[in-house]
């Protein structure tokens, strides 16, 4: 039997999820602090859910979890065997659309709108390397239920301040709408259905630049004309909030005006807030305004969302107005613990040894000593210089020898 886990999964050292569910403890009651209430749903959602969710390149990375019994015995026996046929579960690849058959299943139960927590783990087949893992938790708060860009303010806060108290806090947020990128595609020529492509290509124009995205543009075999009239949005100045209603719905820029205006006023242009025409973000859901949050010493979003008005009506069969943000945990937890992360106050960890006569007085001496510390007591061993070392290496503090009236000892 092997040891090791799963390629994409991971296994986590005490100290290390002493980190974990210390960030998460901070953001999660960042959100409650801010009105959001927490759920909890299934990691297994429903094949027809899942298939059916716009969810973008992700579902190509669905965990399929095969029929069982009489009903794959009877799919294995048909002419025609599909992967469909043979699976109708599936490993939830987000917290989005468990969200939205959740707010469909128990809408009337829910007030509106609901602003809502989730935390958890989500599951993509991803080709394993760093940073992409199978496995890994996101802390996402969404608004169900309100229209209104005041949904996206309180998102951006709401997420920024949680940011913050977690240590990250030189970031900016980059902002853009779906319906401004699709315009800016319209207005150049390209038709409709290259829409996905054209914004695949157009998403790297921060990596390769503009004459980059010319090229892969030209290479991919989209119309001359459009691709010259597309890149010369860019070429003859910055395609502003301003400029943009030359090709877009002026409500669009709007909107996204409001949104920065009121993040600044709040904040006292605490971090910058970017209008980014470039920026696409993977979901096929997203209907309206995206975000991401990229942090100084990060590579890629440290967080990131957007509005997906249309995927709780495809469960209530009327359009539901939802908008959600979510932290990508994994991301910094890595580099906080690269960086040697400690967690601020927290309380010194100490071992209390005892010999086997005393347990009961070290277990009394113990529970003194937990007014001040984190107390472990543990049967003194045979070789105690031995055994503290492994101690330390476990992010102990210090230790006790019952009996002894030297005290407690720091490592």
């Amino acid at each position: 039997m092997k040891s090791t886990p799963v390629k994409g999964t991971r296994d986590y050292l005490p100290q290390e999820m002493a980190i974990r569910d210390y960030l998460q403890n901070v953001i999660a009651d960042t959100y409650q602090d801010a009105g959001f209430s927490r759920i909890a749903t299934p990691i297994i959602e429903d094949a027809v859910n899942l298939d059916k969710s716009e969810g973008g390149e992700n579902l190509n990375l669905i965990f399929k979890i095969l029929k069982r019994g009489q009903k794959l015995s009877s799919a294995l026996q048909s002419e025609n065997i599909s992967e469909a046929a043979l699976s109708d579960m599936g490993l939830r690849y987000d917290l989005t659309l468990p969200l939205s058959r959740y707010f469909a299943g128990n809408r009337n139960s829910l007030l509106t709108p609901f602003k809502v927590i989730q935390m958890d783990r989500v599951y993509r087949a991803e080709r394993p390397q760093k940073g992409r893992l199978r496995e890994f938790t996101q802390c996402d708060i969404d608004i169900i239920g309100n229209a209104s860009p005041d949904a996206e303010i309180d998102l951006i806060l709401t997420t920024a301040k949680a940011l913050k108290k977690i240590g990250i806090t030189k970031f900016q947020i980059k902002i853009n709408d779906r319906r401004i990128l699709k315009s800016i595609f319209s207005y150049a020529g390209f038709a409709e259905t290259e829409n996905e492509k054209l914004a695949i290509i157009f998403d790297k124009l921060d990596k390769i630049g503009i004459e980059g995205v010319k090229k892969e543009l030209t290479e991919a075999g989209f119309d001359i004309s459009a691709v010259s009239k597309f890149i010369g949005l860019f070429e003859s100045g910055t395609l502003d909030l301003n400029s943009i209603s030359k090709v877009c719905d002026a409500e669009y820029a709007a909107n996204l005006k409001y949104i920065m205006e009121t993040v600044n006023e709040v904040t006292g242009n605490e971090f910058p807030i970017v209008f980014t025409p470039s920026l696409v973000r993977g979901q096929g859901y997203y209907t309206g305004t995206i975000f991401e949050i990229e942090a100084e010493g990060y590579s890629g979003a440290v967080a990131g969302g957007g509005r997906y008005d249309n995927l709780i009506g495809k469960f209530l069969n009327e359009d539901i107005p939802a908008v959600g943000f979510s932290i990508g945990f994994e991301r910094i937890f890595g580099i906080l613990m690269e960086q040697g992360y400690q967690i601020p106050g927290r309380k010194k960890r100490i071992a209390v040894f005892y010999d086997k006569e005393n347990y009961a007085g070290a277990l009394t001496y113990a529970e003194e000593l937990r007014k001040e510390y984190m107390v472990s007591v543990l049967e003194r061993p045979k070789k105690l210089g031995k055994f503290l070392n492994r101690l330390e290496t476990n992010d102990f503090d210090g230790f006790a020898v019952y009996g002894q009236e030297d005290g407690v000892k720091w490592f």
